[in-house]
């Protein structure tokens, strides 16, 4: 008998440290996997009591009143989504605006301070950004409230008492606080277009503005999920949308009205919870803050896929009489 050739043990032998590789690096994957199973599980199981009482009208009733024992989340669903969507359209051009200038048009001296700048926002506690609220960002908008006339203040979304505190002064902080996140990503997909696009759009006549448009076409998805990080950033806000909201569950158009949200509720009342239905209906409120926070970054992948999936360009357009011609 021929001993195996040194050639097909080196090929086993790389086989083998390959598979173990691909299992292992499998096997954290898969991890994660397990974990937010266990957690959707954990949550289900601990808030049984709340949810085969109220099923599905947990999700659709504005009532919250723990002394009489019935627990509605609708409020708190308004409150998270309203103050993430308003923060959202408030953040996102300015973010993009930030990254663009940064990446494009920004003196080479004046880069590296500014990023600096844009990633210490990043790095300030919630609570820091909820004490600046209460001391500035609350008189402002109490002041604007104020100056605004009698007429307008009588349309829904402008009603309410001119406290300061309620869904515009959250918004704004919101905002604040998820530029860094946005404006930092984009910045980055920005800085890995490649330089083809622009020397290319430059070649064809282009403006500097149509080249740095080109560059953010070819870069889209990523500026997407970029504006998709910041908005799950605003989703699981807690402590700084909890000291300038208001904390008052009511569905509200307003922009100036007290509301509330579900990772408020949780952080005021968790602790206060008297009795076994009042902490299982609390415990529900995180598991809807789960469900949505799931759905969102869900959704938001399959319009990244989507827009991926159509290339980074646009088909070029067949010239006018060129199919007659032919």
């Amino acid at each position: 008998m021929h001993a195996p050739a040194a050639g097909t043990i080196d090929r086993s032998r790389r086989y083998s440290t390959d598979l173990g590789f691909r299992v292992g690096t499998g096997a954290f994957a898969f991890l994660l996997v397990i974990i937010v199973v266990a957690i959707g599980v954990e949550l289900s199981r601990q808030s049984m009591l709340s949810i085969q009482k109220f099923g599905f009208s947990f999700w659709r009733t504005q009532i919250w009143d723990p002394v009489a024992g019935e627990f509605g989340a609708l409020p708190f669903i308004w409150g998270t989504l309203y103050s993430s969507v308003l923060a959202l359209f408030i953040a996102a051009p300015v973010a993009l605006g930030i990254a663009v200038f940064i990446a494009e048009l920004c003196p080479a001296r004046l880069r590296q301070p500014l990023v600096f700048l844009t990633e210490l926002l990043a790095a300030i506690p919630s609570i820091v950004y909820g004490l600046w609220g209460i001391f500035v960002l609350v008189p402002l908008v109490r002041a604007l409230e104020s100056s605004m006339p009698a007429s307008l203040r009588q349309l829904p979304l402008f009603s309410g008492p001119p406290l300061g505190v309620g869904m515009l002064a959250a918004a704004l902080i919101l905002a604040i606080m998820i530029v860094p996140f946005t404006s930092s990503v984009a910045r980055e997909v920005l800085k890995a277009v490649p330089v083809a696009q622009r020397e290319g759009a430059y070649a064809l006549g282009a403006t500097r503005f149509e080249a740095i448009r080109a560059a953010l076409f070819y870069a889209r998805t990523g500026i997407v999920g970029a504006v998709m990080l910041g908005f799950g950033r605003a989703l699981g806000e807690t402590m700084a949308v909890t000291m300038v909201i208001g904390n008052n569950p009511q569905v509200s158009l307003s922009l100036f009205a007290p509301q509330y949200t579900m990772a408020a509720v949780l952080a005021n009342e968790f602790t206060e919870a008297a009795d076994e239905l009042y902490l299982n209906a609390l415990i529900e409120i995180g598991l809807v803050l789960f469900v949505i926070t799931l759905a969102v970054n869900s959704l938001s992948r399959l319009l990244i896929w989507s827009m991926a999936q159509r290339g980074p360009t646009r088909a070029p357009q067949t010239a006018p009489g060129a199919e007659a011609a032919a």
